[in-house]
């Protein structure tokens, strides 16, 4: 039986990031999932992680039964991949990386580095959140990675602003979660580097030339190139 897809979103974003790349495997029949991150940080203690997985459950547990599931992570979604796929409740027929962070091949991950938790710390708000994500940058880098000001506006409305304590946690790396196929499919730097890690761990590695939310930008290109990768996945 082919596989349903869940696409989990960063938590730095909202489903809206996934949305148009959702739509367009709809259209083609492939059942798809996109929950909702948002609210698993209201809480400013950690570990998230539970939350995200508790969550990702019940976006799969509304898609068709008896399917297994492919889990498609964007960004820093992709520390969460193996808890994800540890704690699922239907098979995993594999795991998908797109312009995302990977987990340490033994764990747990920190969910960032010394240098950019010092990064961030110089950002935080006296509530201890940090600003929404599309802030940390300069108008013009911003400005290109969407397609239009209508998106733009809608995806920046769903951000989170997340806690500092977000950073702070490490996530955990289960043994065996990637005893299954798993790949990368790179959109451009700084994420070269994770793509070519993601090769020598042999895993399959795609490239699609275009800026960190190139999912907005070219939705039909990204979903064809996702169904592609995962073919024969079971």
């Amino acid at each position: 039986m082919d596989a349903a897809y869940v696409l989990v979103h960063s938590l730095l974003l909202g489903p809206l990031s996934w949305a148009p790349v959702a739509a367009r495997l709809a259209a083609s029949g492939v059942p798809t999932a996109v929950p909702s991150l948002v609210g698993v940080t209201d809480g400013d203690d950690p570990p998230f992680w539970p939350r995200v997985t508790d969550t990702v459950n019940a976006a799969v547990d509304r898609l068709p039964a008896g399917r297994p599931v492919v889990v498609v992570a964007h960004s820093n979604a992709g520390l969460l991949v193996p808890v994800i796929a540890h704690a699922a409740r239907r098979p995993v027929a594999g795991c998908l990386f797109v312009d995302a962070r990977l987990p340490d091949r033994t764990g747990p991950s920190p969910a960032a580095s010394p240098e950019r938790l010092a990064h961030l710390r110089a950002k935080v708000a006296t509530d201890g959140r940090l600003p929404p994500w599309t802030t940390w940058w300069d108008e013009d880098d911003v400005a290109r990675l969407f397609p239009d000001r209508e998106t733009r506006t809608a995806v920046s409305a769903e951000q989170p602003r997340l806690p500092l304590s977000y950073y702070e946690q490490r996530i955990p790396v289960p043994a065996g979660w990637d005893d299954r196929p798993c790949g990368y499919l790179l959109f451009g730097p700084p994420y070269d580097l994770m793509a070519r890690d993601a090769g020598e761990r042999g895993w399959a590695v795609d490239r699609l030339p275009g800026d960190h939310l190139h999912q907005l930008v070219d939705p039909d290109a990204v979903a064809a190139r996702l169904v592609a990768l995962t073919r024969g996945w079971r």
